[in-house]
């Protein structure tokens, strides 16, 4: 098993940084391109929504993103300190519907639950905290 953290502030200028992150850990699991790629942009929407919208406008704040990978599987955690918001709760996005017809909004989380095998969200002591898993097997 590895284990790997990652510590951003809220400003998207960092999300290089997160791709490079992410990319290490899908290799290390052996993941394919493909998968690597989609892992990378799940991860990314879930961490840029938090840079967002966690925090008030103007407001310094931390992402906290920790890695695993086991035999069967990579888990991503993603923590922060914003207003609680539970991401499984957003209703998924009818992309049966042109892109004129839709919402604004919401596009990311299906990305995330789409990709992800497993999303699951907890506030736990003042911390928003989602888990994402993609099953290697």
């Amino acid at each position: 098993m590895t284990t790997k953290n990652l510590t951003l502030p809220n400003d998207v200028q960092e999300v290089p940084q997160l791709a490079a992150f992410v990319d290490e850990i899908c290799e290390a699991a052996g993941m394919d391109m493909a998968t690597t790629m989609q892992m990378n942009l799940a991860i990314e929407e879930a961490v840029v929504n938090v840079m967002t919208y966690a925090y008030p406008a103007g407001m310094k704040g931390e992402v906290r993103i920790k890695a695993q990978t086991h035999d069967n599987y990579v888990e991503f955690v993603i923590s922060d300190d914003g207003k609680p918001f539970d991401p499984t709760e957003v209703k998924d996005v009818d992309t049966s519907l042109s892109a004129e017809e839709r919402n604004i909004g919401g596009l990311g989380v299906f990305l995330v639950k789409h990709y992800m095998d497993k999303v699951k969200y907890k506030y736990v002591d003042g911390q928003n905290v989602l888990q994402l898993r993609k099953n290697l097997k």
